[in-house]
């Protein structure tokens, strides 16, 4: 896999955890992307989780969320001790990771920002995250993504 590694995956060979990779062929720009990264992938959708950035109270977080929801930011407020959420716009969210949209990765960001795991990984053996590009997912167990990002695991999704 030379030249085609990421941060992310950087990350998880250097600590030894256990993943695969997932690669996939979706336009980032294809309406409901994440449903569709799921279908190409042949996963549920409550396992594919999608990485967001937030600002709580002027702080900005990292939200992961499974595919078939929404962030609630009031969710995502509380469960950072905030008041207020708002997303984070693309250029600052692509800025403070280091990826791009259709590929931030809760893994291996530029700057290791407060980041909270919605509570229904917790419910799998495994979820599907991207792995820091566009085309790639990784899969891995909740508990090690919780572990390596330093989350806070709290319910932040609404049904979509």
């Amino acid at each position: 896999m030379a030249g085609r590694g990421t941060p992310a995956t950087a990350l998880l060979t250097r600590q030894g955890i256990t993943h695969r990779l997932h690669p996939y062929d979706v336009s980032p720009d294809a309406p409901h992307y994440g449903a569709s990264v799921a279908e190409a992938l042949g996963v549920p959708g409550d396992r594919l989780f999608k990485t967001l950035v937030g600002e709580v109270d002027g702080v900005l977080v990292v939200a992961v969320v499974p595919v078939t929801g929404e962030l609630d930011l009031r969710r995502l407020a509380a469960a950072t001790g905030g008041k207020r959420a708002v997303l984070a716009e693309r250029p600052v969210a692509e800025r403070v990771t280091g990826y791009v949209r259709g590929g931030i990765s809760p893994l291996g960001q530029r700057r290791r920002l407060p980041t909270v795991v919605d509570s229904s990984a917790l419910d799998r053996d495994t979820v599907y995250v991207s792995a820091g590009r566009r085309g790639l997912q990784v899969e891995l167990a909740p508990t090690d993504l919780v572990a390596l990002t330093g989350a806070t695991v709290a319910l932040i999704a609404a049904p979509a």
